[in-house]
């Protein structure tokens, strides 16, 4: 009894003094670092492993922070090193690093039917990216049901198309590269397990079609899949009371159009008299889709990188660098910071004072987060080529690619990974880090809890620009 009465009253003294010492964001980074430690943990226990395997520190470092990340990017051969077990493995923590520490762990909780404290509430705010406390317990139980639905439907229907399409020969295999598959797409981890990623699929359009479906899902943002839900059960109910779309989900949905059919007209463009030259036009167009979607963030491929055009590769590189929405299992700058950042310069070349769009005004602090978000990665992104062209011995094009790759927790290589300095491999997973937690948390952790406010502003004094 006194023993039980001691654990408590050192749980009460040790979670207020993280309370009072450490910002959401701080603790939020230490459950990541402390998921990448226990994922580094469990990979070299001898039950995931294939017999005789070895990989150095460094690499299993790598593989735990690209996991965690759902990165992708890996330096060694995964299914030499991982047997099924530790397979099944990866896919448990790419739910864990691809739909939040926090929403699974509140998930849980939910279906224990604990009660959700007002402080969990908060660090589940600040994993899941959202401004405001109101309904965000809400949004956990909508959306990490749709997803689980979401794999847990299609794992069943991959399954069943692999087995009676003939590409495995007995039912379990098909069951468990149906499911992987699934999962995979939905979590945008774009690890590969078979060592030719999806490249004995690529003239399988259906299944294309249904990994870039999943791909969406993933990366479209969790509160825009809440409130498309909510709209469908608006509809069945048929209720007179109009319905209204947020501002970020019309933000979020159109910037990923935008972007999406940006980059499939410039990948035709550029491929179809390469690569593409010998397919068909539908065959070229669904190619050029798959590409475009599964750059900002999957990290699927049916070709060789290699094969692509350097101008091919730079537009890859660009759409991983922004990633996908906010608050989803993307990494990369996100498409409403890009969005944003748009909308500033279309409304300064109009003289216009303030950025309005679907009849609503974007708040200055969102405008100002995103052009320190756009350049800051920018900058470290830049900074990082610059840093690896000086340390490995490897094209710059490659180089690129790998940087972007990592920030936008894509997955995509040029296949250099492997051979990768020790420092260099650092760096890469340095950057798939905050790229999994957004440049803009990278930030705010060195923020201390409590900061000074001066009380006074100083007056202003033009400059010249430009």
């Amino acid at each position: 009894m006194k023993i039980e009465l001691f654990l408590r009253k050192t749980q009460r003294h040790t979670q207020r003094f993280i309370t009072n010492h450490f910002t959401s964001i701080q603790i939020i980074v230490s459950y990541y670092i402390l998921m990448t430690i226990l994922s580094l943990g469990l990979f070299y226990l001898p039950v995931f492993r294939e017999k005789g395997s070895h990989v150095p520190f460094v690499d299993m470092l790598f593989m735990a922070i690209s996991t965690v990340s759902v990165t992708g990017l890996s330096t060694f051969d995964i299914n030499s090193v991982f047997n099924d077990s530790g397979i099944i493995l990866l896919e448990v923590l790419f739910q864990i690093g691809g739909l939040g520490i926090m929403m699974i762990s509140t998930a849980f909780i939910i279906l224990s039917k604990r009660r959700i404290t007002l402080r969990q509430r908060q660090l589940i705010m600040t994993d899941m990216n959202q401004p405001r406390l109101s309904g965000i317990v809400r949004l956990i139980r909508t959306t990490f049901s749709i997803l689980i639905w979401f794999q847990v439907i299609f794992g069943t229907l991959f399954s069943i198309y692999f087995y009676y399409q003939g590409y495995f020969e007995r039912w379990r295999d098909a069951i468990f590269y149906g499911f992987y598959q699934a999962i995979s797409a939905v979590t945008n981890s774009g690890f590969d397990v078979t060592g030719d990623s999806i490249k004995p699929f690529a003239h399988d359009y259906p299944f294309l079609i249904a990994i870039m479906f999943l791909i969406f899902i993933g990366g479209i943002g969790f509160p825009v899949l809440m409130e498309v839900r909510e709209w469908f059960l608006y509809r069945k109910r048929k209720e007179r009371l109009p319905f209204r779309f947020s501002l970020f989900t019309k933000l979020a949905v159109l910037a990923f159009i935008i972007l999406f059919i940006s980059g499939t007209l410039l990948i035709y463009l550029l491929e179809k008299d390469h690569l593409f030259h010998s397919s068909s036009q539908g065959v070229q167009w669904i190619n050029s889709m798959f590409y475009s979607m599964t750059t900002r963030n999957a990290g699927l491929q049916i070709h060789d990188l290699g094969n692509f055009q350097i101008t091919t590769l730079i537009v890859f590189s660009l759409l991983m660098f922004i990633g996908c929405s906010p608050s989803s299992v993307g990494g990369g700058i996100r498409t409403t910071t890009v969005a944003i950042i748009g909308l500033y310069l279309y409304s300064f070349l109009k003289s216009e004072d303030n950025i309005n769009i679907f009849g609503r005004r974007i708040d200055d602090d969102d405008v100002r987060k995103s052009v320190v978000v756009f350049m800051l990665s920018l900058g470290m992104c830049f900074f990082c080529i610059l840093f690896l062209s000086a340390t490995e011995e490897q094209s710059l094009i490659a180089i690129i690619v790998e940087v972007t790759s990592a920030f936008g927790t894509t997955g995509l290589s040029l296949g250099i990974t492997p051979d990768l300095s020790v420092i260099g491999k650092i760096t890469i997973a340095g950057l798939m880090f905050i790229g999994r937690i957004g440049m803009l948390y990278t930030l705010m952790l060195f923020v201390p809890k409590e900061t000074r406010d001066l009380g006074y502003e100083y007056p202003s004094e033009k400059i010249i620009i430009g």
